[in-house]
């Protein structure tokens, strides 16, 4: 049994504590939020307890294996300096840090404690983003040449409203657009070059818009949209190739269409996804803690957070100068 404690009452802690919760081979010892009435309320229905603060937590001689940091970016590393003192592994929401240096310090941290550390990118463990990676694997589209994603809705509201705060948040593209990064990265490897434009700083401050050319060493080429502006959470992405494509929708029925190219015969080929299987973040979860338990490497490594951080960052540095940046792809070891 893998006893584990969540720090953050809010949605994503609500997810990844609801996710334990229903794991046999985990026990949620507590939830921790500087609102103690929020945690109560969260572990009232969880059956577990409820601290106002990690030390009262630790104070309270639980057994802890592990610690889920699921509260806003900018304290990720105060939490898990803590939790790496006391040895504990770590499960961190993406993105790890607000900056490259935090970020990488507290890789290192980890590394040096013999902690194990996994961050949150559950785009990895979506469905409909494996089965195109296989598909492009496969060579369902032949050589990949061009892709396009979209990701957006509503400005996300969370406590003290600090995602408008963007020296705390990294705004859209270092909390919402990281997710394509991190998975485009997967599919087609390291980014040359990136020029990217933003409506920040240009309208209310509660809507966000943000597109993003990414060059690949490949010779890929990507263009990422990203919104804070809709009312409904969409994501979209095509993957165009010398031999087809690969369409997804998500606020289609039919999500996901494979499709060869005109000189071929023969159509589209869905591949719908059941409502009733877990979810990501669920499945996310779940490989965290056998990883935990089995020693195995997870599918997305800390750094893996720090490759789609850095990009995060290049993006956010086109932004700012209006022109394009290029990435320093020569990686050094970090863990």
């Amino acid at each position: 049994m893998l006893n584990i404690l969540v720090i953050g009452a809010g949605t994503m802690g609500r997810m990844h504590a609801g996710s334990f919760a229903k794991m046999k081979c985990v026990s949620l010892v507590g939830i921790v939020d500087t609102d103690l009435n929020k945690a109560a309320k969260l572990a009232d229905q969880l059956d577990t307890k409820a601290f106002r603060t990690y030390e009262e937590a630790v104070q309270q001689s639980l057994v802890i294996d592990a610690v889920s940091i699921c509260v806003p970016t900018p304290v990720h590393k105060e939490f898990l300096l803590k939790a790496a003192d006391d040895k504990k592994h770590i499960i961190c929401e993406k993105p790890l840090a607000r900056t490259l240096t935090d970020a990488k310090e507290m890789i290192m941290y980890c590394s040096e404690r013999d902690v194990k550390l996994f961050v949150g990118h559950v785009v990895r463990f979506s469905p409909e983003y494996i089965k195109a990676k296989l598909a492009v694997e496969k060579g369902v589209v032949g050589k990949p040449a061009v892709v396009r994603t979209s990701r957006g809705g509503k400005f996300p509201v969370a406590s003290n409203d600090w995602y408008t705060a963007y020296d705390s948040s990294g705004g859209l593209v270092l909390d919402l657009l990281i997710h394509d990064f991190d998975f485009l990265r997967w599919c087609f490897g390291e980014v040359e070059r990136v020029y990217a434009k933003s409506s920040r700083g240009r309208v209310y401050e509660r809507l966000e818009y943000a597109l993003v050319t990414l060059r690949y060493k490949s010779g890929v080429i990507a263009h990422v949209e990203g919104s804070w502006a809709h009312q409904k959470f969409t994501t979209k992405f095509e993957i165009a190739g010398t031999e087809g494509i690969i369409d997804y929708d998500s606020s289609k029925v039919v999500s996901v269409l494979t499709g060869q190219n005109q000189s071929n015969s023969g159509g589209g080929a869905a591949v719908p996804e059941s409502p009733l299987e877990e979810s990501s973040y669920y499945r996310e979860l779940e490989h965290f803690v056998h990883c935990i338990k089995t020693n195995d490497d997870p599918v997305i490594s800390a750094a893996d957070a720090y490759k789609a951080m850095e990009i995060s960052m290049a993006v956010l540095e086109s932004i700012e100068t209006g022109k394009a940046v290029t990435l320093n792809n020569n990686v050094k070891e970090l863990i």
